[in-house]
């Protein structure tokens, strides 16, 4: 079974662009890879009228106009021109020498301030180019680098893809080849790391029942879209969340929520004063879901409880708590190789699944207690349920370490 690695690393703006993609092409050759293959885009902003900086490159680089495009893939609107040479490119695929990339990177943003600008470096090493039918930027194997406009400024990024094979039965996943290895260890911090099971025709084919039927597709913690690795248990997953759904009340009946909070709406509102905050989330967090077996671990406007379950499967209730305002919207997800349970859960017996006002330090202990109460029992019906019907999950995978 071939396993996708998807790393993100710490991506400082303090480095200079040009001083990044310089140290990343240095470590393709000081690992012994060789030259990297290099996809590039530099677009210009949507907008008409503003400072076009295709125009400023190609002043200093004319050989480079036959790179230029206005067309994007969809559903993106087609209109920004980039000077790119990936596949819609009328050059697709024609390599430009690195120290002209690096020439104009130099120039980013005081020169050219383009609106966005992706490099990506691939070797035969990390994988093929594209593993997958999934056409989604990080899953392209290799290195990506991004830079971009924003309000608060550049943003900037950084991520690996590389292809492991693996087997189901191992505790461990193997290693990246060691030249792999080392470029990854010369990009600096990893602060993310996600497992993507890719899904193969044959192990498709030899499952009865489900020859012709349409592969599932589940979506990884980065946002990708896959094919499910399982077919047969994200057919099967799928229909259990998509029963408990519609048997929602039921279930929040049965879980005996402690609290009735006020209705969704005004009511809800009434008693938010302005500038009235609930202060610290997290202790709360851990005093309901610590016992109950959940680490807890927050992020910029939201939280991530999680935990394993002796079948190796994962098990998360995932808290925005800042993404829309100062609210709270809780989604729970029971993750295996190859299937992704998704259900949304209200935190009052009287409000419907979706963005509900914290409030002050009071309400919020309460909503805690609720979405305890709630996880509680989905741990006790669902997690077994769907454990039930697909079995274990191979020790070694976690979708997000």
């Amino acid at each position: 079974m071939r396993v996708a690695l998807l790393t993100t690393f710490v991506a400082s703006r303090k480095e200079p662009f040009a001083e990044m993609l310089q140290r990343i092409y240095q470590a393709f050759s000081g690992a012994g890879l060789g030259e990297p293959v290099i996809r590039f885009n530099f677009g210009d902003g949507p907008l008409a009228g503003s400072v076009s900086s295709v125009d400023r490159v190609l002043k200093r680089h004319p050989e480079l106009a036959r790179f230029v495009t206005s067309a994007v893939p969809p559903p993106l609107i087609s209109g920004a021109r980039r000077i790119t040479n990936d596949p819609l490119s009328p050059a697709a695929g024609e390599a430009v020498p690195f120290p002209t990339l690096h020439a104009i990177a130099a120039g980013v943003p005081r020169s050219f301030p383009f609106h966005d600008i992706a490099i990506h470096f691939h070797s035969p090493e990390f994988g093929e180019l594209f593993p997958t039918s999934a056409q989604s930027p990080e899953m392209m194997c290799g290195i990506l680098v991004g830079d971009s406009w924003w309000v608060n400024g550049r943003n900037r990024s950084l991520s690996a893809c590389t292809l492991v094979e693996a087997d189901p039965a191992s505790k461990k996943l193997p290693s990246p080849p060691a030249a792999v290895a080392a470029v990854l260890a010369a990009l600096g911090k990893a602060k993310r790391a996600v497992q993507a099971p890719l899904w193969s025709a044959s192990g498709e084919a030899a499952a009865p029942g489900h020859v012709h039927d349409p592969v599932p597709g589940v979506r990884t913690p980065m946002g990708a879209m896959l094919a499910s690795a399982k077919p047969d248990a994200a057919r099967a997953v799928q229909a259990i969340t998509t029963n408990y759904r519609t048997r929602l009340p039921e279930i929040v009946e049965r879980a005996a929520l402690p609290h009735l909070l006020p209705a969704p709406g005004e009511e809800a509102y009434r008693d938010v004063a302005p500038g009235v905050t609930a202060g610290p989330k997290k202790p709360a967090l851990e005093r309901v879901f610590k016992p109950l077996g959940y680490t807890c671990r927050g992020n910029s406007g939201s939280f991530t409880l999680r935990r394993r379950t002796a079948a190796n499967l994962t098990v998360e209730l995932s808290l925005d708590v800042g993404t829309w305002g100062r609210s709270v919207l809780a989604m729970f997800r029971v993750w295996g190789l190859g299937f992704k349970g998704l259900l949304a859960i209200p935190v009052s017996a009287n409000a419907a699944a979706a963005q509900y006002p914290i409030g002050d330090a009071n309400r919020w202990q309460k909503i805690v207690e609720n979405l305890g109460a709630m996880v509680r029992e989905l741990d006790r019906s669902l997690v077994p349920e769907i454990e039930a019907a697909v079995g274990p999950s191979p020790e070694w995978y976690q979708p997000e370490g």
